[in-house]
C-alpha cells in the first residue's frame, strides 16, 4: 500500500435510516423518523438508504416504510434506495416510489441460514425475480455481499469466495455492488488486496463499501478502499445500526468521522460536516443515546476546532 494518490472526491450514503432504525429496539414514532430524515437531508447528502421492505414480523421498527416514503417524495434532491429481502418487498418499494432497490445476501452460508434461512447458491438464486420485476418498472438494482470479509461464524472469507457470487451477480446483469465488513472483521491490507484483485476479475463493477467500526478499523479500511479507486461508501449519522443476525455487530462508520477524515485529506463530498454534527447531536438526543462513543466527532469535534491558547502565552518569545 504504497501509492497515496486518491480520489478528489468521495459519494457517502446515509444508511442510519435502514440500518441504524433497525438496531434500535424502542419503537422509534413515525414521525421522528421523518424528521430525522429530513435534518439529513439538510445536510446536503444525495444518497440515502431510508428504509428495508421486510416483513413487519421480520424487523418490526421498519413497519412504516410506506409512510415514511411517501411523507418524504418531496426531498427530491435525494436519491433513495431500499433494502428489499424478496419480490414482495421489491414490489411494495416500487409501488410508493422508490427507484433504486439493494439486495440482501451474505458471503457465508452460516450467516445466510441465520439470515435468510437459505444457503448463498440459494439465496442468491432467489434474487432472480427482484431483478426482473425491477427491470420491469425501470428501477436500478444493486447488489450486496453482507460478512464479506469476515463472518463471525466462519471466520475470514476468502476472496474465491467473493468472486463466485460476483460471477454469479455480473451473469444476472447486477453491476453494482456493495461489500459489507458487517462485524467489522475486515483490515486495511485485506481490503486492499481484496479490492485490487476483485477490480482486475471484474472491471464492469463498480464496487461501494458498507463499513461497521466493531473494532476501530473501518476508517483505515475507507482509505485502503480509496487507495484501489473505491468512491462510493455507506456511513451512518452518529455511528447508528447493527446487524441483528451478526453477534456483537455495533454501528456503522460515524458519517460525519467518514466526512471530517475525508476532508481532512482533501477529498470532496459535498456535505456539510458542521451540520452532519450538528444533526448526529440532534439524532442521539432524539433517540435518547447517552453514549458518544460511536463517533469522534462528538467525542471531540472536528480538527478546525481549536482551544484558546493558554494566557500569557503571547509574552513568548
Amino acid at each position: 500500500m504504497h501509492d497515496l494518490s486518491l480520489p478528489s472526491k468521495a459519494v457517502i450514503c446515509e444508511v442510519a435510516p435502514r440500518d441504524g432504525f433497525q438496531a434500535e429496539h424502542d419503537w422509534i414514532p413515525t414521525e421522528t423518523k421523518i424528521d430525522i430524515i429530513r435534518k439529513l437531508a439538510n445536510t446536503g447528502v444525495k444518497s440515502m438508504e431510508i428504509t428495508s421492505f421486510v416483513h413487519p414480523k421480520a424487523i418490526p421498527q421498519l413497519k412504516d416504510a410506506e409512510e415514511v416514503v411517501s411523507r418524504t417524495q418531496d426531498l427530491t434532491d435525494l436519491t433513495f434506495r431500499a433494502l428489499v429481502p424478496n419480490a414482495r418487498g421489491a414490489q411494495r418499494a416500487i409501488d410508493v416510489g422508490i427507484n433504486k432497490l439493494k439486495l440482501m445476501l451474505s458471503a457465508t452460508d452460516s450467516h445466510s441460514l441465520s439470515n435468510a434461512n437459505a444457503t448463498v447458491e440459494k439465496a442468491q438464486n432467489a434474487l432472480e425475480p427482484i431483478i426482473d420485476l425491477a427491470s420491469k418498472h425501470n428501477v436500478k438494482v444493486g447488489g450486496s455481499i453482507s460478512v464479506a470479509f469476515g463472518c463471525p461464524y466462519e471466520g475470514i472469507v476468502p476472496v474465491e469466495r467473493l468472486a463466485t457470487i460476483l460471477d454469479r451477480y455480473s451473469k444476472m446483469g447486477i453491476d453494482e455492488v456493495s461489500l459489507a465488513d458487517t462485524t467489522g472483521m475486515a483490515n486495511p491490507r485485506q481490503v486492499y488486496k481484496y479490492l485490487g484483485e476483485l477490480k482486475e476479475q471484474f472491471p464492469a463493477m463498480t464496487f461501494s463499501m458498507h463499513l461497521h467500526n466493531t473494532r476501530g478499523m473501518a476508517f483505515a479500511s475507507a482509505v485502503a478502499a480509496l487507495q484501489q479507486g473505491v468512491i462510493h461508501f455507506d456511513s451512518s449519522v452518529a455511528g447508528l445500526g447493527g446487524c441483528p443476525y451478526a453477534p456483537g455487530a455495533t454501528g456503522n462508520i460515524a458519517t460525519e468521522d467518514l466526512i471530517h477524515g475525508f476532508e481532512e485529506m482533501g477529498i470532496e463530498t459535498g456535505i456539510d460536516l458542521d451540520k452532519m454534527i450538528t444533526a448526529a447531536e440532534d439524532v442521539r438526543q432524539m433517540l435518547g443515546k447517552t453514549d458518544l462513543n460511536s463517533s469522534y466527532m462528538l467525542q471531540a469535534g472536528p480538527c478546525s476546532t481549536l482551544s484558546p491558547k493558554p494566557a500569557g502565552q503571547e509574552k513568548l518569545g
